[in-house]
């Protein structure tokens, strides 16, 4: 009986494979060829979540991308994107990246805006209109320790309603939280004169060294 050699594993690596394997290897990988999302996901991602122009420079750190390969990313999305007629276009704008509704929606986009505009405010947002008013100028996380909860987002819909504004930072440096206030908008809706004509609720709210100490915490 004659003895049959062993059958020694393939150790050849993808590159050696012959093509039909090496399809089978990459189909379980990202189109980067890691096990990671491709390139071009992970900067629509990222750009999904930005409130302002990102640099190439820094995409590809984050990525882990080299810089010339990131922007020829961001030019076939935004090419992409054109080609199909998307309601978003990927604009290069003061030095940055970021997405921005196409110029041919406008009317559509503002219609929905000034509806949106004549929504009544929700309950959270009455109140953290409130504390601002009888704490301002106030930042976001004293707010935030008044109510006890986060209160990014409900800030972000009373500034895009005209009802609150920044007003400078605490300390007045560079680094100090921004402040808010009301707006001259917020007295007219209200039919006030000024800020004094406001109901006296000011003793039911915490003093602000029991805010601070309590944003502290």
């Amino acid at each position: 009986m004659t003895d049959q050699p062993d059958q020694q594993p393939d150790t050849r690596g993808p590159a050696d494979q012959e093509p039909d394997v090496q399809l089978a290897h990459l189909g379980h990988l990202g189109e980067d060829g890691g096990d990671h999302p491709g390139l071009r996901t992970a900067l629509e991602a990222i750009l999904m979540v930005v409130d302002e122009p990102v640099g190439d420079v820094l995409l590809a750190q984050v990525t882990e991308r080299p810089t010339d390969e990131v922007r020829e990313a961001l030019h076939a999305l935004a090419s992409e994107y054109d080609e199909a007629g998307r309601g978003f276009e990927l604009r290069e704008v003061a030095g940055g990246w970021r997405f921005y509704t196409r110029a041919s929606c406008a009317a559509y986009v503002e219609r929905f805006v000034l509806d949106g505009q004549q929504a009544r405010l929700t309950q959270a947002a009455l109140e953290t209109l409130a504390v601002v008013a009888y704490r301002q100028p106030v930042s976001r996380a004293r707010v935030s320790a008044v109510r006890g909860v986060n209160v990014d987002g409900v800030m972000r819909t009373l500034v895009a309603r005209g009802l609150v504004e920044e007003a400078g930072r605490d300390g007045g440096g560079e680094g100090g939280s921004i402040l808010y206030r009301t707006t001259s908008y917020f007295l007219e809706r209200l039919g006030l004169r000024s800020l004094e004509e406001l109901p006296d609720l000011a003793p039911f709210l915490p003093e602000l060294d029991t805010v601070d100490d309590l944003a502290g915490a």
